[in-house]
């Protein structure tokens, strides 16, 4: 017997947020360091040209950063809307073919990636002096860094977009 009792949505636990936080920031490290140092290139300022191994290493750091981000973000969520009911509606609507059809969250993918863009300058100085290499950069740098690392954004929300509609994700249902 199917039961007709409508399962009440919830807004996103410990797991997903830590989980999602960790894919994105994870994707948009690597895309950061890249657009860090392509940056300085193109300035002709500042010094980003950390090694492979330092990389893992601050990377292990940053890994430590995003769970806390993470965890802080939830709280922040939990305290200014009690609930998730924003949340839940936004799934429900692309669980319904309401939502974006290609870009995912565009104008959140434009953010995050600008943002993330800062919080991997900011964990790489922070390594820098802790595990003892140099990486001087400049708040140009960072800010252009930051700007490139948009198409990264644009990629990403792109490919998800992609999937999703290839997946039938957010399709109406009959």
């Amino acid at each position: 017997m199917v039961s007709t009792t409508k399962k009440t949505p919830t807004p996103p636990g410990i797991a997903i947020w830590v989980g999602v936080t960790l894919l994105w920031g994870t994707v948009f490290y690597w895309t950061s360091v890249f657009m860090l140092q392509l940056a300085s290139a193109r300035l002709g300022e500042a010094y980003v040209n950390p090694s492979g191994s330092e990389l893992l290493k601050v990377y292990g750091m940053h890994v430590v950063v995003l769970i806390v981000f993470a965890l802080v973000a939830m709280m922040v969520k939990k305290m200014l809307e009690p609930g998730g009911q924003k949340q839940i509606q936004r799934w429900e609507e692309i669980s319904e073919g309401k939502g974006e059809k290609i870009f995912i969250s565009f104008a959140g993918s434009l953010a995050t990636s600008f943002f993330f863009t800062g919080l991997t300058a900011a964990t790489l100085i922070g390594s820098s002096r802790i595990f003892g290499f140099v990486v001087d950069l400049t708040l140009s740098v960072v800010l252009l860094a930051g700007v490139f690392n948009i198409a990264a954004g644009l990629a990403a929300s792109l490919i998800v977009g992609l999937v999703f509609l290839i997946a039938g994700v957010g399709k109406k249902k009959s």
